[in-house]
């Protein structure tokens, strides 16, 4: 059976506006734009994964509980948009933890396509830090950097090598509607 393709996206300051520890379900806002790239991603075929470090449950800000009902707001505010998501795939730990889920360790990446049976090489990675860059290089996929949230800081680091950069998701979804494009007229060969 061939695999699909996803986007496997950061969450705060790439889908939701950055505030620091997001601690409440009330504090979830999109970035303008967000949603209609979204559903640009859907209608390409794409499956939709978040793929979010939260360590703020691991230094006992919160817990999983908590998490959980940030995560029920975003699919609110998403699903009252028409988008639906294939899953969110976080990791709770903090950075000194040493886990394999937490970016930029690949084992969120994992999971998610092992469950959701997709292919990350043939997929696109979008996030707005570094680890989200890296961990995208060590699956195979296209990255995507964002200016949105840390992503302008970002962008002008030299050690950081995303495929792309661009504004927001909504030009994300413009730059991978033309990647696409070219996939297909490389298969016609």
């Amino acid at each position: 059976m061939k695999q699909r393709a996803v986007v496997l996206l950061d969450r705060d300051g790439t889908i939701s506006e950055e505030c620091g520890y997001l601690s409440e379900p009330g504090q979830v806002r999109l970035i303008l734009g967000a949603a209609s790239a979204l559903r640009q991603f859907k209608e390409m075929g794409l499956g939709l994964v978040i793929v979010t470090n939260q360590s703020a449950v691991g230094r006992g800000f919160f817990d999983e509980a908590r998490l959980h009902l940030i995560h029920r707001r975003l699919y609110e505010l998403l699903e009252a948009e028409g988008i639906q998501l294939d899953g969110i795939y976080f990791c709770p730990h903090k950075p000194e933890d040493d886990c394999s889920c937490r970016k930029p360790r690949t084992g969120l990446v994992e999971k998610a396509s092992a469950e959701l049976n997709f292919d990350p090489g043939l997929s696109f990675v979008i996030g707005d830090k570094a680890c989200d860059i890296e961990m995208g290089r060590t699956v195979g996929a296209t990255t995507l950097l964002v200016r949105t949230g840390y992503g302008a800081q970002v962008a002008e680091d030299q050690g950081v090598q995303p495929d792309h950069v661009v504004e927001d998701l909504q030009e994300a979804a413009q730059m991978i509607g033309r990647l696409l494009t070219r996939r297909e007229d490389l298969c016609l060969l």
